[in-house]
């Protein structure tokens, strides 16, 4: 006698057997059914019921236990024997439980855990099957934890933090735990994932990490200084009033001194560009997150100036705003205020993401969230190059506020 896993008559009995036997754990008291069955398939079932159908019948319905006990009488071994290995589907999603439960209990031993955006991460991870994927991958989550408790750092080298918490200098470079982290910092800055080598970059320099200090840059205009061979190069730029691009290597040489008493802060080039060549005021343009270049070089600004920050009217920008009037004792807000806002909203684009705080001006965020328009500093351009002709340092001055 033939095997039934090559007779015709059983093909999709068979099947049909191991989608039940799976779906149950293994249970035969369930029943399989053939629509449209072929004669091959209809006198196999006479067969196994001893029940006769008729040709041309629609369906034929046979119990699990029958097949069992006629594969056992007919070839030495029952039905699971003889389908080989059958997953079992409920054990899978008990088992499969248990591990989000430990990955979930993991999590909640996070010095993060309770944070808005922690919660909002792993959300995020449980809704889109990540969680799941973990569990079955066996991927390693405790390594993302503590990744995520390492920080924020200080400006601390990619290599040196994958060797510090996963003795691999390699560990945050490739691997499942690289995506999962920066999946984790973009839900903390309130950003999406990132697309991209340069998105990836300015998410690791928004949590203190520096990936590469050659691609880690800081654009700006007017900034003369004192130090090394880069105050040189930033005096002669300076002078021709012409925009530079210093890296973070570059800025490390040696201890720079920044000159300008007052600094602009802008986030998109269309700003820097346009007061270049035709004002002196210092400019620093951070291109969306500020990167580890940008702070090393703000960090070097003299005591007594003033740093004017800015960004693009939208969640992030909000962030960042906040960001960094509390990382920089000399920074205030320039152009930042509810005024400035409600003045330029008009048709933006929807504003999209989870709200920000604006405790330098309350009533920004309120009126934002009843707008619901982002403005981006492009809209501003006038206003903001009229900014850097005016003087605003002087006493009672609020052109710039």
């Amino acid at each position: 006698m033939g095997d039934p896993l090559t007779e015709p008559g059983w093909r999709r009995l068979l099947v049909a057997a191991r989608r039940s036997l799976e779906r149950t754990g293994g249970s035969l008291d369930g029943t399989v059914s053939l629509s449209a069955p072929d004669d091959d398939e209809r006198l196999v079932i006479i067969g196994l019921t001893g029940v006769h159908r008729p040709a041309g019948v629609g369906r034929v319905t046979v119990r699990l236990a029958e097949v069992d006990a006629h594969l056992r009488a007919a070839y030495g071994k029952g039905l699971a024997e003889t389908l080989g290995p059958v997953r079992d589907r409920p054990g899978e999603r008990k088992r499969e439980a248990l591990g989000r439960d430990a990955v979930l209990a993991l999590a909640a031993e996070s010095r993060h855990a309770g944070s808005h955006w922690y919660e909002l991460w792993l959300d995020g991870l449980r809704r889109d099957g990540t969680l799941t994927r973990v569990v079955r991958g066996g991927l390693p989550f405790p390594d993302v934890v503590a990744v995520l408790d390492a920080l924020p750092a200080t400006d601390i080298p990619l290599p040196v933090l994958a060797e510090r918490i996963l003795d691999d200098t390699k560990g945050l470079t490739e691997g499942p735990v690289r995506g999962l982290v920066l999946r984790a910092i973009a839900a903390w800055h309130g950003l999406p994932a990132p697309s991209g080598a340069e998105q990836e970059r300015a998410l690791w320099e928004l949590a203190g990490v520096v990936p590469d200090d050659l691609a880690s840059q800081v654009l700006l205009l007017n900034l003369p200084a004192a130090g090394g061979v880069v105050g040189s190069w930033l005096t002669e730029a300076a002078a021709a009033h012409v925009p530079f691009r210093a890296t973070l290597q570059q800025l490390r040489l040696a201890p720079l001194t920044i000159e300008a008493t007052e600094i602009f802060v802008c986030e998109n080039p269309a700003v820097l560009r346009a007061a270049a060549g035709r004002w002196t005021q210092a400019v620093v343009c951070t291109e969306g997150a500020p990167s580890a270049a940008v702070h090393e070089l703000l960090t070097a600004v003299r005591p007594g100036a003033v740093v004017r920050w800015r960004n693009d009217f939208d969640w992030p920008g909000l962030r960042m705003t906040g960001a960094a009037l509390r990382r920089y004792a000399q920074a205030v807000p320039w152009r930042m205020s509810a005024a400035d806002y409600v003045q330029a909203a008009g048709q933006g684009v929807p504003l999209l993401g989870t709200p920000a705080e604006t405790p330098w001006d309350p009533l920004l965020g309120t009126m934002m969230s009843r707008i619901g328009r982002a403005v981006m500093e492009e809209r501003l351009l006038d206003t903001l190059l009229t900014d850097l002709t005016a003087d605003v340092t002087r006493p009672g001055s609020t052109s710039a506020r």
